[in-house]
């Protein structure tokens, strides 16, 4: 008897570094990298946290008073959602004919400051079909980005599997974790920084050890729920080093000491399916066969049957956050101020990016 056949596909994690805050020039790096990810065979391709225009390292290693002309610089490279960039990001998605997921800086499109550490995802055709933004900054993030919600917390249907994403800390939330198995993920993406400095070079406290927390992180979700986890980090490049330092050596040998980022791609029973990329830039492909996860489903099964959900109960609002809501002219209900007051967020992201 013929039986169901689940989605097989190659996908890749790039670990790459940005044209470090040049928003413009990294879309050109990101548009030729696709173009290596496709001619290995890739039809889902991750970047990294905040790769356009850049992760803001400077968070962890300047205080406050000494960040104003790289918060600007961030500011002015940031990305609006719909916009020019992120048209731009979904021509790449159709041209190419791929899933894509990019992490950026998110500008609000009202304040002139409110930023937001985003993740897009584009279908195959073009469409926007996701736009999550970070719950909550860690440490020091909290100089530039601002809190999230709950709107797109969810994995995007798509012909290859239901694909979800979390950013960085995120992917240590348990909760948000589940949200996303609790919705049928069967492919989580994970995107990191390119370094994460915690202590001062030469200090006796031992250092925040990126590498090894995104291995374990990695290996934890795709085991917990049984799905494919591709865990995608940014690089730090030389140019990168440089300007982030302004000519001070301890800064430069701090950056240079951080622990180096890493991208895998991990399956359903926790173990890599391919090598990792440790350190600089380069390229994670394998092969995704989303089938495996039904055997592995039989041990533990955490959003079916090994759990009891007579005694555990989760639920999120899912309402985005808004400056102001404003009620109708009748006084009953309430409108969000902004161009989303006629139709759902998302029907706007889907609309603008159908091409």
């Amino acid at each position: 008897m013929p039986s169901d056949v689940y989605p097989k596909f190659r996908a890749a994690a790039v670990q790459a570094a940005p044209v470090f805050l040049d928003r413009d020039a990294t879309i050109d790096k990101l548009d030729a990298l696709v173009q290596k990810a496709v001619d290995a065979g890739a039809e889902l391709i991750a970047f990294g946290e905040s790769f356009i225009p850049a992760f803001p390292v400077w968070n962890l290693i300047y205080a406050p008073v000494d960040q104003h002309g790289f918060f600007r610089r961030l500011f002015e490279n940031s990305v609006l959602v719909p916009g020019p960039h992120t048209r731009r990001l979904s021509e790449i998605a159709k041209r190419h004919r791929v899933v894509l997921s990019v992490g950026i800086t998110e500008r609000g499109s009202i304040s002139m400051g409110a930023l937001w550490n985003t993740n897009l995802m584009f279908g195959r055709d073009g469409t926007l079909l996701n736009r999550h933004r970070k719950l909550v900054p860690t440490w020091a993030e909290k100089l530039t980005w601002a809190n999230g919600d709950g709107a797109y917390l969810r994995p995007e249907d798509t012909d290859i599997g239901r694909i979800g994403t979390l950013i960085c800390g995120e992917n240590t939330n348990t909760l948000a974790r589940f949200a996303l198995l609790a919705q049928g993920e069967q492919i989580h993406i994970a995107t990191y920084p390119p370094a994460w400095p915690f202590h001062r070079a030469g200090c006796d406290a031992q250092n925040y050890n990126l590498t090894e927390a995104i291995r374990i992180r990695s290996a934890s979700h795709a085991f917990e729920g049984k799905v494919f986890n591709i865990g995608t980090s940014c690089a730090l490049d030389t140019d990168a080093i440089e300007q982030l330092s302004q000519g001070d050596s301890k800064l430069k040998e701090l950056l240079q000491a951080a622990p180096t980022p890493v991208s895998m791609i991990v399956g359903p029973n926790g173990e890599q399916v391919a090598d990792p990329v440790v350190g600089g830039e380069g390229m994670v492909v394998a092969e995704i066969d989303i089938a495996r996860s039904i055997e592995h489903k039989m041990a533990h099964d955490i959003v079916g049957y090994y759990n009891r959900f007579d005694i555990f109960h989760l639920e999120f609002d899912p309402r985005p956050n808004r400056p102001l809501w404003i009620k109708n002219s009748r006084g009953r209900g309430e409108q969000p101020s902004d161009e989303s007051s006629q139709v759902s967020q998302y029907e706007i992201l889907s609309r603008s990016y159908q091409l």
